[in-house]
């Protein structure tokens, strides 16, 4: 087997992708009023449609989802006109599309909830972690505790969002269940003390996350459902006692539900693959649809990992911002662009929809 085989077509749901890279969930901060992505979101998308799988950025299900400045929306009439504006740039371009949905629970700040209200959580634990607002990384806001009979519409915000992403075009979509956003917050007892039916136990702590996934699964259909995870990662502030029994049992339910993909954070969010002991190949075995490796891949160590049966696709982030062209610059053993850090997150055209090309595409 070659590094060829990564750029072969590869099935996903009932999907045939054209190769096993997908570009990862990138946050830009670049939505425009009424946090609708417009014509340079569509732009930026299309630039990247030879990846085998584009995986949006996080988009929030609701108002009171969002946690950080102009991030956009699924919920909103607008959002959804937005939106179809990105996957039809992208489709004419011969790609595929997942929205991933967001709910970020204790990550926010009260400048961006509704009427200034605290943000929500599992339990009132403020999250040692910064969001950005005003142009700004600023402290979190302190939660409140979601109240029992609160929970069944965060359920529904995502049932909902999911149609929104379906109706706008989308070709499935990614929950959010990583980087110790709300979902997360729940999974894991670093953030959640409950003593009800979501707290306490491991089936009870994962109860929020296969709730939502059974049911944006239920609305448009377990293959073009797909699910992130960060077993061990501590991104905003997230911590727990017993990822590995903790995961192994959602991925062992969540394989139940038949759904199209798993996508794993392996490690610390953008740091080290080590951070923490964890049995990756424990998750893969327990799931029987497709595996997404996710974290410091590059080119030979994707290789390696597809030749030893480890992973079925592959994501890559950063690299895709300052190389529209990614999947060509593999293919080709060519260097790759850097990112301007400057330009990560908010502002226009500049270090978004600007990185240049090859000179001379693979295939010319």
């Amino acid at each position: 087997m070659t590094s060829k085989t990564l750029f072969e077509p590869a099935a996903l749901g009932s999907l045939t992708l054209s190769n096993r890279i997908v570009m990862a969930p990138l946050t830009r901060n670049r939505a425009g009023a009424g946090f609708v992505p417009g014509e340079l979101m569509a732009e930026y998308y299309a630039q990247r449609a030879s990846a085998g799988l584009i995986i949006s950025e996080a988009t929030q299900i609701s108002q009171q989802g969002q946690g950080y400045q102009d991030t956009p929306g699924i919920y909103s009439d607008a959002q959804i006109d937005g939106w179809r504006k990105v996957t039809g740039a992208v489709h004419a371009k011969g790609g595929r599309i997942f929205l991933q949905l967001w709910h970020v629970g204790r990550v926010s700040h009260v400048d961006l909830q509704p009427n200034g209200q605290a943000p929500v959580a599992p339990s009132a634990i403020r999250a040692a972690t910064k969001t950005f607002v005003h142009n700004a990384f600023v402290d979190v806001s302190e939660p409140r505790a979601l109240e029992p009979g609160e929970i069944p519409g965060i359920v529904e915000d995502f049932r909902r969002a999911a149609a929104n992403a379906i109706a706008a075009g989308f070709d499935g979509v990614e929950v959010h269940g990583a980087n110790g956003y709300l979902l997360d917050q729940f999974a894991k007892d670093g953030a959640n003390t409950r003593t009800d039916a979501y707290g306490g136990s491991i089936e009870n702590r994962a109860r929020l996350t296969l709730e939502v996934t059974a049911a944006v699964a239920e609305e448009i259909g377990a293959e073009r459902t797909g699910i992130r995870i960060s077993p061990v990662s501590p991104a905003n502030g997230i911590s727990a006692t017993d990822p590995q029994a903790q995961f192994n049992y959602i991925v062992e339910k969540l394989d139940e539900m038949g759904i199209a993909y798993l996508h794993v954070v392996e490690g610390a969010t953008g740091g080290p693959r080590d951070i923490a002991p964890f049995d990756y190949g424990a998750l893969r075995r327990r799931f029987g649809n497709s595996y997404i490796a996710n974290n410091g891949y590059d080119l030979q160590l994707a290789t390696a990992r597809l030749e030893q049966g480890l992973s079925d696709l592959f994501a890559f982030g950063k690299p895709f911002i300052a190389n529209p062209d990614l999947v060509d610059r593999l293919k080709a053993g060519a260097p790759l662009a850097n990112l301007d850090m400057a330009t990560l997150y908010g502002g226009g055209a500049a270090g978004y929809t600007d990185y240049p090309t090859m000179a001379v595409p693979v295939d010319a």
